[in-house]
């Protein structure tokens, strides 16, 4: 067992989700949404060096040091499947575990919306889920593709920095590729899965403009193209894909997106009542009004769309949190802190949440 293993059990055994460590102070744990210390005594950079270079194949370990950034997955047999991101900071190496859960936990297990399974039906188009860091996309994203194999034969790839979930073959074909180690790059990737004969493709994280162009291409070939956006909601995820592009190319683009966007998920984790987290959406699906929103460039009434498409399962951020508010899984405080309309949430607040606004 490697050194670190250990405080990845311990993290786990403590109702954990990230392992943070940092030179100067004791290992931290990110448990119900606040960082804890789960552990005494301070690290220091020759214990740091050890504890991740234990776990990281040479080749990937030399990569680390040049560049100073690195993602990779670590396995503890038994327990669970970590993603790791080593990087370098003002007092020395650095490194964040999150856990990947080693059951693939299903739309029921999450409670996600009905809404998300049309999208898991359909045959082509781009599907972007969406929100911050640490909001779950990744696990509602491993739910999809396994409602997915479960009920559909269908050939998958994902394409992902490091492979997160391993899903196991059942009614559909899933090849897993990660960057780094088994292509160069996402673009490349990409590039050859549409020799592939897939029916989905699964991406990591569309970071750059030819991952995204790429995404686009491939949804816009017949196929459906399930990807992630660091955003909060369905207009701005519209925004953020078409800003990406240069402005001489805006137009195009538009058109493009107008042709092949099949839906936007847009998620957030908020404390639930008493503990833990639980995860509220923003549904954007297709619409007879949406192609024309996106190829004029009138953003803002996608948020109409939404409201009028209630009775298909779309639904607001604000509406969601509503509720969650209603049915009391979370606070009022907390839905207004996450909310758009702080105004919709701030008579359901006591005056002592109000004192610190």
């Amino acid at each position: 067992m490697a050194a670190i293993d250990s405080l990845l059990k311990t993290m786990l055994d403590k109702g954990g989700s990230d392992l943070h460590l940092t030179v100067g102070l004791p290992p931290k744990s990110r448990i119900s949404g606040s960082l804890q210390p789960i552990g005494e005594r301070p690290l220091d950079t020759k214990t740091m060096e050890s504890l991740l270079k234990e776990i990281c194949p040479e080749k990937r370990w030399h990569d680390f040091l040049e560049r100073r950034d690195l993602d990779l997955a670590h396995e503890v047999p038994g327990l669970a499947r970590f993603r790791g991101n080593y990087l370098y900071n003002h007092w020395g190496p650095a490194a964040v575990f999150r856990q990947i859960p080693a059951k693939i936990l299903s739309f029921d297990d999450l409670k996600l919306p009905e809404a998300l399974k049309k999208l898991c039906h359909l045959d082509q188009g781009l599907v972007v889920v969406t929100g911050p860091t640490g909001s779950g996309k990744s696990t509602t994203l491993a739910a999809m593709i396994d409602y997915i194999n479960t009920n559909l034969a269908r050939h998958i790839i994902t394409i992902e920095d490091p492979i997160e979930f391993v899903h196991q073959n059942k009614k559909s074909v899933i090849v897993h590729r990660e960057v780094g180690e088994h292509t160069a790059s996402f673009g490349a990737a990409l590039k050859g899965a549409m020799r592939h004969d897939p029916d989905i493709l699964l991406l990591g994280e569309m970071r750059e403009l030819e991952t995204i162009k790429l995404a686009l291409g491939c949804a816009s070939m017949g196929m459906l193209v399930f990807g992630t956006l660091h955003t909060n909601n369905a207009p701005k995820t519209v925004d953020r894909i078409i800003n990406t592009f240069p402005a001489d190319e805006q137009n195009q683009v538009r058109v493009m997106l107008a042709g092949c966007l099949a839906g936007v998920v847009a998620q957030l984790l908020c404390k639930r009542v008493p503990k833990g987290r639980c995860a509220v959406h923003e549904i954007l699906l297709t619409h007879e009004a949406l192609p024309n929103t996106i190829r004029s460039g009138q953003i803002a009434n996608i948020r109409s769309i939404i409201e009028s498409g209630a009775a298909d399962g779309m639904v607001t951020m604000d509406n969601s949190l509503m509720a969650r508010v209603k049915d009391g899984t979370v606070e009022a405080k907390e839905a207004y802190m996450k909310a758009s309309n702080k105004a919709l949430f701030a008579g359901l607040l006591s005056p002592s949440d109000l004192g610190g606004h």
